[in-house]
């Protein structure tokens, strides 16, 4: 009897130990399944469909770029103001313009703008080579943000400025049509006495350019360009996964990873646009008043309205940056969801 308790006890005792570390198995295994859904995972280059990825990325592209032109319209004109000639921030230049150009003076220059749905292309591709590349030599994820993220805005910005050149020019008519060296020719309504520009408008801002400043005209700014959205470009991603790991910590497990993401987003923006929008106002003087030297800019930009001259339009930059930044995530990661090749859409948790 002693022997057949003995002999029970030792195999109920084998039994619960057992028992045991199938608990703590699980309980593990929870944890890392717990785990893994907290973590955001970043898809890579090489894990997308290419053709759904171009063909998703125009039209969000585009879509970003209606959304928030206004907000970078009226940006650039507060830049470039001396003081508060014409309007005292940004709510008050919205009402401004509405009131006296209507909605199609929020949107001046939007549509020679648009071409830089080829600048928008060129950077994500950049972006995301540049990353796997990088990859190869480092498995930090802030090293290789920030290095694709400087390397896209390099080559985006070689698209970009040309068109830049002439859209603020056309951005700048009307209101703000005495601080900027071209000028659309009007053309008078008989019927109406009232002025309006030709459908021609962007040749003649073309013309003007050529004629006065050569091929040259058209990379007015260039350099100030490159200082101001490379760090932009280039603290903007590392920020941005830094704020969206950072909240994935705070939020529950099953907090769906867009959410965190669309929140990262802004964040990241703000944070960016706080560095360099400095070198963004002497940008935008550089680009719009025909000038040559950043330094000489920056220096009478400090002289001329001091500390304070250096956040003008810093909050409609926010302000722009902000639901650009939430679209643009939005519509990026979703881009890469849907992008994403098809033997590894069951393997992310979104």
């Amino acid at each position: 009897m002693a022997g057949k308790i003995t002999q029970s006890t030792g195999l109920g005792d084998t039994g619960l130990a057992g028992g045991g570390r199938d608990s703590d198995d699980g309980q593990l295994g929870e944890r890392g399944r717990m785990q893994q859904k907290r973590n955001i995972q970043i898809i890579e280059w090489e894990d997308l469909d290419k053709r759904k990825f171009y063909s998703f990325g125009v039209f969000m592209t585009m879509t970003i770029r209606a959304t928030v032109y206004p907000a970078t319209l009226i940006r650039t004109r507060l830049q470039v103001q001396r003081g508060k000639s014409m309007y005292n921030g940004t709510l008050d230049a919205f009402v401004k313009i509405l009131r006296t150009e209507g909605v199609r003076g929020l949107y001046r220059g939007f549509m020679v703008n648009t071409f830089t749905l080829i600048s928008g292309q060129g950077y994500i591709t950049t972006y995301e080579l540049v990353r796997k590349y990088v990859s190869r030599y480092s498995t930090n994820n802030t090293v290789k943000s920030l290095v694709a993220g400087g390397s896209a805005s390099l080559v985006a910005q070689s698209i970009t400025v040309p068109i830049d050149v002439v859209s603020q020019q056309l951005m700048m008519q009307g209101q703000g049509e005495h601080l900027t060296r071209f000028k659309v020719k009007p053309k008078m309504m008989v019927a109406t006495g009232k002025h309006r520009v030709t459908f021609g408008q962007t040749r003649d801002i073309i013309v003007q350019i050529f004629a006065a400043d050569g091929l040259r005209g058209f990379y007015r700014g260039y350099v100030a360009s490159l200082l101001t959205y490379i760090p932009n470009s280039a603290v903007w991603w590392p920020f941005y996964h830094f704020y969206a790991e950072q909240l994935s910590k705070l939020a529950p497990s099953e907090c769906p990873h867009l959410i965190l993401q669309a929140m990262a987003g802004p964040l990241a923006a703000a944070t960016a646009s706080t560095v360099t929008n400095p070198m963004d106002v002497v940008r935008a003087r550089v680009q719009v008043e025909g000038r040559t030297s950043v330094i000489e800019t920056f220096k009478q930009l400090l002289a001329e309205e001091g500390f304070w001259g250096m956040t003008k339009g810093l909050s409609a930059r926010i302000i722009s940056s902000t639901p650009t930044a939430i679209v643009m995530v939005v519509g990026y990661e979703t881009l890469k969801k849907l992008s994403l090749r098809p033997e590894l859409v069951d393997s992310r948790h979104w």
